[in-house]
């Protein structure tokens, strides 16, 4: 029997308590989920590539199904070479459905054993996203319930913004 094989990316800048609820209701349903940290050059990010990557890692722990991985290519390249059949992706509202489902349509095209799956994202996190968090933590405010315990000081240290 096939290896059922799913990817979650993102660029998880940082990584949030929405983002690991996607990657744990995955997990629960695949044989192997990647968390595939994307590294896009257009887009200007706060952490590193390979913080990232050890965030996401740290915050995986104990997901023994669950590995994560980044890639700066084609995300259908990418499920091709690791023989990677589905996406999941998080859909918080409506504004993110537009937009991912366009790059569903691209991956499926790119890589037509590619299929995307849309998981609602949980009422806990429809409002929360990675700019969300920086932007309270660069006002030095409690981002707890957003982010995992063991990357809260990390992530808090990281983004506060020095007093004027």
């Amino acid at each position: 029997m096939e290896k059922r094989i799913a990817i979650c990316p993102g660029s998880f800048d940082p990584i949030t308590l929405g983002h690991l609820d996607i990657i744990r209701r995955s997990a629960a349903l695949f044989d192997e989920v990647v968390v595939l940290v994307s590294v896009n050059y257009e887009k200007h990010t706060t952490f590193t590539a390979a913080e990232r990557v050890d965030m996401a890692r740290r915050a995986t722990e104990g997901l023994d199904n669950v590995r994560v991985d980044s890639d700066n290519g084609l995300l259908a390249e990418y499920a091709k070479n690791t023989g990677a059949r589905w996406l999941v992706k998080g859909l918080r509202a409506m504004s993110d459905f537009e937009y991912e489902f366009q790059m569903a349509l691209t991956n499926k095209k790119l890589y037509p054993e590619l299929e995307t799956l849309f998981f609602t994202t949980d009422i806990r996190y429809m409002y929360l996203s990675s700019s969300m968090v920086r932007q309270v933590a660069a006002f030095g405010g409690d981002i707890s319930e957003f982010v995992c315990p063991q990357l809260k000081q990390e992530i808090a240290a990281r983004l506060r913004r020095a007093p004027d």
